[in-house]
């Protein structure tokens, strides 16, 4: 009679940091002892991810994504709290903490949500050896890179050494890394602002922070743009970002090596 289910976002949707081409990366979450609750929650996230990808006109609503929730594609649509907090504890990925660091609460019952953001931060806050952090977020990194082959000979604004994803990276390890000693950084307050933080604590040089943080405003508008022109990748000439590409460099250079 009282739901008791939640919407998560993650990646762009949990950033605020959505764009025309951005999908909706979810993961559903419940609170609730009733013996039905894993399969009327598992209907809901059904009928909820049908309506939010139907088909218009002028193409699909929305795509969706909901391969970041506790065991992927072979998990469950809904998972319980406790269900979720013991995934976390015990058998997430780095990269899976990574992503938890641009999670929120989206939608649904608002006490599910908060016991969420708890958890949230209770995960991001734990002691973490910076070397072997590092080290998992280089490895992931690769990986990415390698994902994303880009032989144009122009530069992809998100996928390329010194984009956007070297920035979210940065800000991700930084968080991992630094949230046990300075719990501002679990604020899930976009990628500008920690920025702006992390340099405040004295975690990265304050100039450098600043070009970095211009250096994604103006990849991002640029993305904006490209994809309003339904470009299929965002990708420009390096050579009108030598100067930003060498701040996000720098930057990762001093980070992560």
């Amino acid at each position: 009679d009282e739901p008791r289910f939640a919407v998560i976002g993650y990646g762009k949707l949990g950033g605020k940091e959505l764009g025309y081409a951005s999908d909706l990366d979810m993961v559903f979450v419940f609170d609730d002892a009733d013996e039905r609750a894993e399969e009327v929650y598992m209907r809901l996230a059904q009928r909820l991810n049908s309506w939010l990808t139907t088909q218009t006109t002028a193409g699909p609503l929305f795509d969706t994504d909901l391969r970041l929730r506790p065991h992927g594609d072979k998990g469950l649509l809904a998972v319980s709290l406790e269900g979720f907090r013991r995934y976390e504890e015990s058998e997430a990925w780095v990269w899976e903490h990574q992503a938890l660091t641009r999670a929120r609460f989206c939608a649904g019952d608002r006490g599910v949500g908060a016991a969420f953001e708890a958890i949230r931060e209770e995960i991001l806050t734990r002691p973490r050896d910076a070397a072997a952090l590092a080290k998992e977020v280089l490895a992931m990194r690769k990986r990415m890179h390698d994902g994303h082959p880009n032989r144009s000979g122009l530069f992809d604004l998100k996928h390329d050494p010194g984009g956007m994803i070297d920035v979210e990276f940065i800000v991700q390890y930084l968080v991992l890394a630094h949230a046990a000693a300075h719990r501002r950084l679990t604020g899930n307050l976009g990628n500008l602002a920690l920025l702006k933080i992390a340099a405040g604590l004295g975690l990265i040089p304050d100039d450098l922070a600043e070009r970095v943080r211009d250096a994604y405003r103006k990849y991002r508008r640029l993305q904006h743009r490209l994809r309003l022109n339904d470009a299929q990748y965002a990708r420009v000439t390096r050579e009108s970002l030598s100067q930003e590409i060498g701040s996000v460099q720098e930057l990762w250079g001093k980070v992560l090596g």
